[in-house]
C-alpha cells in the first residue's frame, strides 16, 4: 500500500513539474503540444498569416516584443479591458506570456500591396505621433525602456477605434496616449488613423 501512495506521489509531482521543466526550455512533448494549441487560439483572431480576421483587431506579427508583452500583462491585470484576452492570458503561464511576445515578434509584419499603400500628405498633428512612434511609425524601444508600438500598416479601423478609446477614458493603460488625443479633435485623428493604416 505504501508503494502504491509513493508511487501515486511521485507520479503528481511529475505532472506538476511538467510545466515548469517547460518554462526552463526543456520543453516536454505534451506541454509543447499545449502551447502550440494556445499559439493557435490567438491565430484565430490575428490570423494564420499575420493578417488579422477582422479589421478590428491588430496585426501582432512582427510588432514590438517588449510592447506585446507589456499589452499581455496589461490584459491579464485588467488594465486593459477586453475580455478575450483577459481570458486567453489567463490561460497562460509567466513563461508563456513571455514566449508568446517573443513569438509574435519574430514573425515577419505581413506584406502589403503596392495598391494599399497611401498617396495622401501627412495629415496636422501627426508630427506628436512621431516623436514616439518614430517618423516612419514603426515604433521603438524608448530610453525609458517602454516600448512604442508600430502603427505603420495597421487598419485604419483598429487605428481609429484605438485613438478614440484613449480620447474618450475607455482606455488607460498608457497614461500618454490618454492626454496626447484627448487634445486631437476626433476629424483630426481620423486623418492621422487614414494616414499610417497606408504606410
Amino acid at each position: 500500500m505504501r508503494t502504491q501512495i509513493v508511487s501515486g506521489v511521485l507520479a503528481v509531482l511529475a505532472a506538476l513539474a511538467a510545466p515548469a521543466n517547460a518554462a526552463e526550455g526543456n520543453p516536454v512533448p505534451s506541454t509543447q503540444r499545449e502551447f502550440n494549441a494556445k499559439l493557435n487560439v490567438c491565430n484565430l483572431c490575428h490570423g494564420l498569416n499575420g493578417v488579422p480576421r477582422s479589421p478590428n483587431i491588430p496585426i501582432i506579427w512582427g510588432q514590438q516584443e517588449n510592447y506585446l508583452l507589456k499589452q499581455l500583462h496589461d490584459f491579464e491585470s485588467r488594465d486593459r479591458n477586453v475580455e478575450v484576452m483577459t481570458w486567453m492570458t489567463e490561460t497562460l503561464t509567466p513563461a508563456e506570456l513571455v514566449a508568446v511576445a517573443a513569438y509574435f515578434a519574430k514573425q515577419n509584419w505581413p506584406a502589403r500591396s503596392a495598391a494599399a499603400a497611401t498617396t495622401t500628405p501627412q495629415p496636422n498633428g501627426i508630427a506628436v505621433c512621431g516623436v514616439c512612434h518614430q517618423q516612419n511609425f514603426t515604433g521603438t524601444l524608448r530610453v525609458e525602456g517602454m516600448t512604442a508600438p508600430r502603427l505603420a500598416g495597421q487598419s485604419y479601423e483598429y487605428l481609429v477605434e484605438t485613438m478614440r478609446q484613449y480620447a474618450d477614458g475607455e482606455r488607460t493603460n498608457n497614461a500618454d496616449m490618454v492626454q496626447i488625443l484627448k487634445a486631437i479633435p476626433p476629424a483630426q485623428r481620423e486623418a492621422i488613423a487614414r494616414y499610417i493604416s497606408g504606410l
